[in-house]
């Protein structure tokens, strides 16, 4: 235990230290995370760190699929939710078939062994892409599609494993009954999830105290994942449903102060989560050179480009058909949504492995029921981790240069200028209603003047705190000036609070209530700041 927790400690050390020069020279935290493992898992003296998948699919991975599916915009899911099929089921499907006839009439493998390493390699990661599309300013409508694939894919994915494993196992596979589980699983989770979301949202708004609200919500993805999976399904589903059911009727039943505590702790855990996992991701390359003297390397080198290759190469063959025949097809569809090659260009390079892939992986059994070793079981570990440096690195490192060359970098800006003047003119339409409200209150009330008069300075100071309208880029404003000094004006207050502390003049707890008053006001400098537009 003392060991493992050493361990533990170790990778954090790693981790933030990796993350502060990641951060210091802009590089994307993914690759750089990953390349730093493969390099310390050689180095003489560290103990040998082993990814189990019972970890990362059963602990890791619920919480990280449950934030972000909390985080997703249901509205926008649902109105992407015809791309987003179609890469989470179709793309999936197609590449596992894809990776299969090449395994079989390229690599030499038995068709069974292609299809539980197509389903391995298939599904492209939901953490990395996104962290690198957003530093790269992509539309919104981009990102919206990569989180929503991520979010299912896997449980497709899953599936498709499970099934291939089984048909290895016993020799013995229909496609019909296939089918029917398919579709029964993907069913019954979904329902399954609104069920857990449901009973979560009514459970916090009954406890009704911040500290067991957000161990609830902690509880409630491994729920909604645990129950399924126990039952043959995936688990991904059903704790996707269960996000996007809290994401949606959440804000009505949460208090304010369960949001505010439960954003920091969130937000630090996928944090932690993402970050070491991709870390543990090269630690796993000692494990494979120890078994590399069993396979030759020409061999293992061949399979990783072949297998690179196709999931790369399908996604694109995928992509462009399914999002141009049904325009084709459809005019209506056409019209209301016409196709913009370079989002589907950008959508198809973007096809970064990760975690589950390798996960899943390193849950094949060694054994099949008969006693005798699961075949091939090396050269599909050895694939899968070299399908997740190819498309991490290799993407990670190109994605950049081709945002630039699409000139969608541009089109991100636009759209966040578009989507700051809205908020802009949201903030200012409800403070105009909130003031008309505040009049009737006032006078039905027959409130007492000077409680009148508070209330309306109050509400005119934060009308005033508002971000003027849009400026030329650069070009500072009101509300940009003003918030730098309110911040120097909170750091003075600070300084002249502590003094006050250090000559016994107020106790520990008065400064930290203050500080608290404090914080607060400056977090809310901070918030609308960032409304300012660029």
């Amino acid at each position: 235990m003392a060991t493992t927790f050493q361990i533990f400690l170790l990778l954090l050390t790693v981790f933030a230290g990796t993350a502060a020069v990641a951060k210091k020279f802009n590089l994307a935290p993914a690759i750089l995370l990953m390349v730093v493992g493969i390099t310390l898992a050689f180095m003489p003296g560290l103990p040998k760190v082993v990814l189990e998948p019972e970890v990362v699919m059963q602990i890791l991975l619920p919480p990280l699929i449950y934030s972000a599916g909390v985080s997703m915009s249901w509205r926008e899911f649902k109105f992407n939710l015809r791309p987003i099929v179609t890469l989470a089921i179709g793309s999936v499907i197609f590449t596992t078939c894809a990776v299969a006839a090449a395994a079989y009439y390229v690599l030499g493998l038995p068709l069974s062994v292609g299809f539980v390493l197509g389903a391995i390699v298939s599904p492209p990661d939901v953490v990395a892409p996104l962290a690198i599309a957003r530093r790269l300013g992509l539309p919104r409508r981009i990102l919206v599609i990569l989180e929503g694939e991520g979010l299912a894919n896997d449980a497709t994915a899953l599936i498709l494993y499970r099934f291939a494993i089984v048909a290895i196992g016993t020799s013995a596979f229909s496609t019909v009954k296939a089918t029917e589980t398919f579709f029964t699983i993907v069913i019954c989770e979904v329902l399954f999830g609104i069920a857990v979301g449901w009973l979560s949202l009514r459970l916090r708004q009954w406890a009704h105290e911040p500290r067991i609200e957000i161990t609830l919500s902690l509880l409630t993805p491994y729920l909604a994942f645990w129950v399924p999976e126990h039952l043959g399904g995936s688990g991904v589903l059903a704790t996707v449903a269960c996000g996007l059911y809290v994401s949606w009727n959440g804000p009505l039943l949460i208090s304010s102060a369960t949001r505010l505590q439960g954003i920091f702790f969130w937000d630090l855990v996928i944090w932690l989560i993402e970050g070491i996992l991709f870390l543990l991701i090269g630690f796993q390359m000692r494990l494979l050179v120890e078994k590399h003297n069993a396979l030759p390397l020409g061999e293992v080198l061949t399979a990783i480009a072949v297998v690179s290759a196709i999931v790369i190469v399908a996604r694109f063959v995928w992509m462009f058909p399914a999002s141009y025949l049904p325009r084709w097809v459809s005019k209506r569809l056409r019209e209301r949504d016409p196709a913009r090659w370079r989002y589907i260009f950008t959508i198809s390079f973007t096809g970064i492995r990760g975690v589950v892939s390798l996960a899943a992986a390193l849950a094949i059994p060694l054994t099949l029921p008969d006693g005798q070793s699961f075949p091939h079981r090396d050269l599909i570990l050895f694939v899968a981790f070299g399908v997740i440096f190819v498309t991490l690195v290799g993407i990670g490192l190109t994605l950049p240069m081709v945002v630039k060359a699409l000139n969608l970098a541009q089109h991100g800006h636009d759209e966040a200028i578009h989507e700051r003047e809205s908020e802009i003119s949201a903030r200012r339409e409800i403070l105009h209603a909130a003031r008309n409200s505040l009049k009737e209150i006032i006078v039905e009330r027959n409130l007492p003047e000077g409680l009148a008069r508070f209330l309306q300075s109050r509400h005119e100071m934060r009308m005033q705190a508002l971000p003027d309208p849009p400026s030329e880029a650069g070009q500072a404003t009101p509300a940009t000036r003003g918030a730098a000094l309110v911040r120097e004006m909170i750091s003075i207050e600070r300084k002249l609070l502590h003094q006050l502390l250090r000559d016994g003049k107020i106790t520990d707890e008065v400064r930290r209530r203050i500080e608290r008053d404090l914080d607060l006001e400056e977090a809310v400098v901070d918030n609308r700041e960032k409304t300012t537009p660029l």
